[in-house]
């Protein structure tokens, strides 16, 4: 906002003493806006510029001036500043940056431009009403804003954001701009932000930083030199000003230049002479300029101005002109003649807002944090209860009343209760749980009605949850203390009790707890769910007692039931889990998994969670069946990101994606996914549950790729493994350790892990190799210390192997059942390995088991046998990404004296008749068994056809569609 000096028409003196920041404006717009020879937008440059300093110091104008210069250059000008009542008003600055570039859009042209993120964003930006039931995560409605503010830059010109008095911005605004001011020069954007920076929050600390980073676009403003404020004087209130005169001007004001302009106004309005003698008058009116003698000036205006002053002090900056009248208790008459007092006075003005009508605004914050800390105690809180009452009223909303709630005295206001809790719900649909926190921790001190209570409770205590769950337990007791409280509620509240203390370690008192409510209710549907709920945290429970007692009556619960409902399909979905995990036949585990898929799932479910949905899908990528498993997380992905859940939700997702791709052999693949899951994972916040998931899946993927020292630096970057995990987690942390000690050569440090974690997994139950090779693993570890023990434990994970059946998990375990036993006894195992393998989807362990036969048929002679081996074993092995395995091969080729062979031009880029089809079905989404089943044999398996379709298209099954032309 331009200062009262420049909206009088005083002084056409230039912006003094600030030549170094001027000339950083017009470089960045420079840089900005600057065009390449050729032509195009290749050259742009952005960033971030920053003035700080104390009130008055002219940040603001050269704010204006950037707005200016930028405007006329053709750029998209987006600018917000924030507001010292407004800091608790979630997404205030963001509303006003994006709210005129969208608001007078109409309606389908706002969703069009929007697109997939109008659910997300329109809601925290004010541009829809929150949906009932969404409740998008903070991070999803930062990664929407992020791409609606990019996606200006793309469609126009370049975008300029200028945000003001960012010590008052809203810690949601805050956290997204800091965020996004990082990849500013990235994406060819400017952003000038300006702040006072003794008033800074901590949250606000990480953006100084950012923004101080770059010293040739970092200013902290000084005050003016005398001669600088003599210059000023000099062109308010004449050239014939004497130097004591102006000295003094700089003496009162400290060299600020707001207080400067005020100061002069003030004297030219006076008649004041520029002169030595009127310096006691002089210094009369600087005390009005300021503090207390602002607010003497105010009440010489009369009570009706002063009411004004007030009431636009509360309802805060831009406030409606109608809404501030009500709260100054004034009418139409009334009001005009004060605002045109106050405006003359330069301390409030009035103009036109977003739908027309005018907004009231004070000429300066320094004015507006006087006039409200002016404001008796009792006055101010009459003032905003009759606020929140106004915004109700006119439509604006329980979100926009809320702040001013939280000013009001409790009095058990059944009213206030009820729009408390409506700004919550809404603040959770817009992705602001904090400020739902805050909205209901006031109702709670209202406090609401006896039959009320519960439900407050229950909503805090689940707002607490992600934050705060110690808080959460203490909360949700006592709403189950309630007396009289409905059963739907109870339910609601165990369950989320229930994982308030699963989330805070206590897992047995989880479990009991919804054992107590299962055995007190008379529902059966009820005592159905608690049974459901109760399994789904004992299977996650590392340190569960009895997990064999468990299992059983998991199965006896699951014969019974058919999938009607869905606590019946979650639970046949953690018998399919539990059943693969014990090494059960792999068609029981699929069996149960069918009948959980049969009605559906949802992973967005806030009472029943995702987590069942996630082990369904990692059952069917244990049984072999990958494409499937893929399927269903690419649905939950879908569901997560149209819900805007992009925290550990979206982190697990995409974790585990990548997990099937590393258990398919598409290795590369497997590490861009899990990447991805580990950078959203570490955006959650250190040691979260989905980071466990990422780094094991990313250093087995790395292992694989022969990448050792990569996933040794990841690892202890993470410290992963060091700790057996509280929780169950595939891949197993401390297995996924003693693996990569045995890769490092760490031998010995390998078998005591690997042991280590056999001891834990064979405790609970849970031997299966194809979910845990810990037993493979420490086999290759003792091979050449104790091959006895060694041999012994090899031997009874292919038993363990074949009595789950299924062909990936048999292949892998003969594999290593012929590397402990040399090559000549293993020849036979190598073999069948292979057989088995190319029956599965396990590309990797196919080209392993490729190379090891080709290995062992070179020492006992058969180089015939041996080179064709190898080179398949070569080409599967560049073909999953595996570059130390595809040495290897390479290395056995040359010491046997054989040239890796290069298949012909036409024969790798064309695809063969039966190669198209088994694309085709795959792409139709049949599996590997179903395509064979349509195929026959040509000598080739489907593996290998598939390899190559891979290969030829360079895609992926999911690309299939695109590639063919589907």
């Amino acid at each position: 906002m331009a200062t009262a000096g420049e909206r009088r028409g005083r002084g056409a003196v230039p912006l003094l003493e600030r030549e170094p920041e001027l000339l950083t404006v017009e470089r960045a717009l420079d840089e900005l806006c600057g065009e390449p020879p050729g032509g195009g937008r290749a050259s742009r440059q952005g960033g971030v510029i920053g003035f700080a300093g104390a009130a008055g110091l002219g940040k603001t104008t050269l704010l204006a001036l950037l707005r200016r210069s930028a405007a006329a250059r053709g750029c998209t000008v987006l600018s917000a500043r924030g507001g010292e009542q407004e800091r608790r008003v979630p997404f205030h600055v963001m509303r006003r940056l994006v709210q005129p570039v969208f608001a007078a859009m109409p309606e389908d042209e706002r969703r069009r431009v929007l697109g997939d993120w109008y659910d997300i964003v329109a809601p925290a930006t004010g541009l829809s009403a929150p949906k009932p039931g969404a409740n998008p995560d903070p991070q999803g409605v930062r990664d929407g804003l992020d791409w609606v503010v990019a996606n200006l830059s793309v469609r126009g010109g370049p975008v300029v954001l200028v945000i003001d008095d960012v010590h008052w911005a809203d810690p949601e605004s805050l956290a997204w701009l800091t965020a996004f001011a990082a990849r500013a020069g990235d994406l060819g954007m400017l952003i000038a932000v300006a702040c006072r920076p003794d008033e800074l929050p901590s949250e606000a600390l990480p953006l100084y930083h950012l923004v101080a980073r770059d010293r040739s676009r970092a200013h902290e403003l000084l005050p003016l030199t005398a001669a600088a404020v003599g210059r000023i004087v000099r062109a308010a209130l004449g050239e014939d000003a004497d130097e004591p005169f102006c000295r003094e001007c700089w003496a009162v004001t400290g060299g600020n230049p707001f207080e400067v302009v005020e100061l002069t106004a003030k004297g030219g309005d006076r008649g004041l002479v520029p002169r030595e003698e009127s310096i006691p008058q002089l210094r009369d009116l600087a005390s009005a300029v300021k503090g207390g003698g602002l607010v003497e000036r105010l009440e010489q205006l009369g009570p009706s101005a002063v009411r004004l002053a007030w009431a636009a002090a509360v309802v805060g900056d831009g406030g409606p002109a109608g809404i501030v009248g009500t709260v100054a208790a004034l009418g139409g008459a009334q009001f005009g003649d004060a605002a045109g007092r106050l405006e003359a006075a330069r301390i409030l003005t009035a103009r036109p807002g977003p739908e027309r009508e005018p907004v009231v605004e004070f000429c300066h914050p320094l004015i507006a944090t006087a006039v409200y800390r002016s404001i008796p105690h009792g006055v101010r809180v009459g003032m905003h209860g009759v606020a929140a009452q106004a915004l109700v009223d006119e439509g604006h909303g329980a979100a926009a009343a809320a702040r001013h709630m939280l000013e009001m005295h409790p009095e058990g206001d059944p009213w206030v209760v009820r729009q408390l809790r409506r700004a919550a719900r809404d603040s959770f649909s817009a992705g602001a749980p904090e400020a739902a926190r805050r909205y209901l921790a006031r109702a709670l001190r209202e406090p609401p009605d006896a039959g009320e209570r519960a439900r407050v409770l229950f909503e805090l205590g689940s707002a607490n949850l992600p934050h705060e769950p110690a808080t959460t337990v203490n909360q949700l007791r006592a709403a189950l203390e309630e007396p009289g409280i409905e059963q739907d509620l109870r339910e609601a509240v165990t369950y989320r009790l229930a994982q308030a203390l699963a989330h805070t370690g206590r897992m047995e008192q989880a479990t009991g707890l919804l054992d107590e409510e299962a055995r007190r209710t008379t529902s059966a549907r009820t005592r159905l769910r608690m049974r459901a709920e109760q399994f789904k945290w004992n299977a996650v429970d590392a340190a569960e007692h009895d997990s064999r007692a468990r299992s059983r009556l998991l199965s006896r619960f699951a014969d019974r039931l058919t999938g009607r409902g869905l606590a019946e399909r979650h639970i046949l979905g953690l018998r399919a889990w539990d059943a693969a995990l014990r090494g059960e036949p792999a068609a029981r585990s699929l069996h149960h998994a069918e009948q959980a898929l049969c009605g559906g799932m949802s992973w967005t479910d806030q009472d029943f969670g995702f987590e069942v949905p996630a082990v369904v899908a990692l059952t069917l990528m244990y049984c072999d069946q990958p494409g499937r498993a893929e399927e269903l997380f690419h649905d939950g992905i879908a569901e997560f990101e149209a819900k805007g859940w992009r925290g550990a939700h979206l982190s697990f997702a995409y974790t585990l994606l990548g997990y099937i791709r590393f258990r398919r052999g598409r290795l590369a693949e497997a590490e861009d996914f899990v990447r991805g899951g580990l950078r959203i994972a570490d955006r959650a916040g250190r040691g979260v549950p989905a980071q466990l998931y990422a780094v094991g899946t990313l250093v087995e993927t790395l292992l694989a790729r022969g990448r050792v020292e990569e996933a040794r630096r990841i690892a202890d970057d993470y410290r992963f493994g060091e700790e057996p995990p509280g929780t169950v987690v595939s891949p197993d942390p401390q297995a996924v350790r003693g693996r990569l000690l045995l890769a490092l050569g760490r031998t010995d440090e390998a078998v005591r892990q690997l042991a280590a974690a056999g001891e834990r997994l064979e405790q609970r139950g849970t031997p299966n190799p194809a979910w845990s090779p810990w037993q493979l693993d420490l086999a290759l570890a003792l091979a050449g210390r104790r091959p006895g023990e060694a041999r012994r434990h090899a031997d009874e994970a292919v038993a363990r192997a074949r009595a789950f059946g299924t062909a990936g998990a048999v292949g892998q375990a003969l594999r290593v059942a012929a590397a402990v036993r040399g090559p000549a006894r293993g020849l036979p195992l190598l073999a069948e390995a292979v057989d088995r393998l190319e029956q599965s989807p396990a590309g990797y362990e196919l080209a392993h088991a490729l190379v090891d036969h080709g290995t062992a048929l070179r020492s006992a002679g058969a180089l015939g046998a041996a080179a064709r081996q190898l080179h398949r074993g070569m080409e599967a092995a560049v073909a999953c990404g595996a570059d130390a395995l595809a040495a290897r091969a390479r290395d056995q080729l040359a010491a046997a004296g054989l040239r890796p062979r290069r298949p012909p031009a036409d024969e790798r880029n064309t695809l063969t008749a039966r190669e198209e089809a088994a694309a085709l079905l795959a792409a139709e989404g049949l599996d590997d068994t179903a395509v064979a089943a349509r195929l026959g044999s040509d000598g080739r398996t489907v593996s290998e056809l598939m390899s190559a379709v891979f290969t030829k298209l360079g895609t992926d099954r999911l690309g299939l569609r695109r590639a063919l032309g589907l």
